[in-house]
């Protein structure tokens, strides 16, 4: 897959680009009875009793089928596209969610540094918990950053539901379909039940500026296994995604997965 010129310019635009049917429902038929196995085995949803959400680290790193989706020439075009084809795949979140998130961007860096690839893998209408997004609320000249508004009092402020924030859309989707999106954009759910299946793919840019290093080495300390205290055997991945990784995927595993061990050396990968 190769973006075009105009896809290119709608996320830069706007901050996300949603692709139809990426996948057809064979493959989203597999991934998701992967996905299960993984969330119940690895991730805590044997426990998961719909009143809060739960969510696991790496969700496409455990099982060796799930790994390859970063191996997926659909996939690498798409992130390609936005952050370079030498990206860094920096793992992601998997989830049963419930009820609403509010409003919130999953960083704020002030420029296009790091991107989330969604999978949701259910039916998801605006009112039962589909994506929402403010489009161009990454860009820090936006309003609701310029003038610091904060999208979840919008009833206080504006007499509008949080969830009807203006300009606001919603992301009506279906599985199969895949929504890439900057991480400082502003995104929310309303209205989903209490099982709703979703899991991510998050990726910053290749670096090699001091400016980008040094924001890896910020996101590494939140958004990393060691930035949540938890030993992977791996380092910053679990270890499936590591021993099955071919030379190609290694490029897109390296300089995180270096940079990890030096930050968090107690996890630090193991040698043989």
């Amino acid at each position: 897959m190769k973006l075009t010129e105009q896809q290119i310019n709608y996320f830069n635009t706007f901050g996300y680009l949603y692709i139809p049917e990426m996948f057809t429902q064979d493959e989203i038929g597999w991934i998701t009875a992967e996905f299960e196995i993984t969330i119940q085995e690895f991730g805590g949803g044997k426990n998961h009793d719909g009143t809060q959400r739960t969510m696991f680290g790496g969700p496409i790193e455990h099982r060796p089928r799930l790994c390859t989706l970063l191996d997926d020439d659909r996939i690498k075009g798409l992130i390609g596209g936005v952050i370079g084809e030498d990206f860094n795949y920096a793992g992601g979140d998997g989830n049963y969610y419930a009820g609403d998130t509010g409003w919130h961007p999953d960083g704020s860096w002030g420029r296009l540094f790091s991107i989330k690839v969604a999978f949701y893998l259910d039916p998801l209408t605006r009112d039962t918990g589909c994506l929402r997004i403010i489009p161009g609320s990454q860009n820090p000249s936006h309003f609701v950053r310029a003038h610091k508004i904060d999208p979840n009092n919008s009833e206080a402020l504006f007499s509008v539901p949080s969830k009807d924030f203006p300009t606001s859309i919603a992301l009506e989707s279906m599985p199969g379909d895949v929504v890439i999106f900057n991480h400082d954009t502003y995104h929310a759910s309303f209205g989903g039940g209490p099982r709703r299946r979703m899991f991510t793919m998050n990726c910053t840019r290749h670096c090699t500026s001091k400016e980008d290093l040094d924001t890896l080495h910020q996101y590494l300390s939140v958004h990393s296994a060691g930035g949540y205290n938890i030993d992977t055997g791996a380092g910053m991945y679990f270890p499936t995604m590591v021993d099955t990784a071919d030379e190609s995927r290694q490029k897109h595993l390296q300089q995180i997965g270096d940079i990890h061990d030096v930050m968090f050396p107690q996890f630090a990968r193991k040698t043989q």
